[in-house]
């Protein structure tokens, strides 16, 4: 049984909630709980879609420094990889995700956020890769995920400084999607989610694939890759009901099984 993050399922909708006080701070078994519950809502068929929220006051303030501070070199280089691929399972999610963000979401927290497809955050949020006043570097994505979302110039501006950004800022810069208030996040993110509880799950699963794997190789090859899935899709039942739907009754009114 994990003691720091849960799945909670309710309908459609899995809520990976991080509870680990005061701050959330990420160490290596909220890591690696963060990966089972990732993976369990990945597996799920009734979960169709997926909110990661650290609960009402902090979303994670990063990594836990004092677990980090007792590390050697050679103990870091054996856990690096699994620091970071414990984040990348929550990219990994075949299905519509959001952050939801109240309180600090820094270093490894932001890094956690940038994993989720929408990022949704309360007005008074702080946001941030600060681990360059450490002495260090972002280790579990935030070098990269941040580049690929807001671009490179804004991202070295962002690790080399290692300032907090506040959620107006953040949204100008692209780091967050929507501002809300701090009361209404999470009812904010599940709203967000909530449009995909009856969609094509396995056309949105694809939607996903074709956008991430396409921003990881050149164009040629994310066309290639693009007319793989579409034509995959071909062979499942919420095509056909999708289509027929559509030439009896429009747009926007096919009820999907999720096959």
């Amino acid at each position: 049984m994990a003691e720091f993050v849960r799945l909670e399922v309710e309908g459609a909708i899995g809520t990976i909630r991080l509870d680990r006080p005061p701050v959330n701070a990420l160490n290596r078994q909220i890591q690696e709980e963060i990966r089972a519950a990732a993976q369990e809502a990945n597996e799920r068929s009734d979960v169709r879609a997926v909110i990661v929220y650290g609960g009402p006051k902090a979303f994670a303030a990063g990594a836990d420094i004092k677990e980090f501070a007792r590390m050697s070199h050679a103990e870091m280089v054996a856990r690096a990889e699994g620091l970071s691929s414990s984040i990348g399972s929550v990219a990994a999610i075949a299905k519509p995700t959001v952050a939801a963000l109240t309180g600090p979401a820094l270093g490894g927290g932001f890094e956690l956020a940038l994993a989720c497809d929408r990022r949704i955050a309360a007005d008074n949020v702080k946001l941030g890769q600060p681990e360059i006043l450490l002495g260090i570097i972002p280790g579990a994505g935030g070098t990269q995920r941040l580049a690929r979302l807001v671009g490179p110039s804004k991202a070295k501006d962002l690790v080399y400084t290692g300032r907090f950004v506040l959620a107006d800022e953040g949204r100008e810069l692209g780091m967050i999607d929507e501002i809300v208030a701090p009361d209404d996040v999470y009812e904010a993110a599940n709203r967000w989610v909530s449009q995909f509880e009856n969609g094509p799950a396995l056309a949105l699963g694809a939607a996903k694939a074709a956008i991430d794997g396409g921003l990881d190789t050149d164009l040629g090859n994310g066309l290639r890759l693009e007319s793989h899935l579409f034509a995959g899709l071909f062979a499942t039942e919420d095509r056909t009901i999708g289509m027929e739907s559509f030439i009896e009754n429009g747009p926007g009114k096919a009820t999907f099984t999720g096959k």
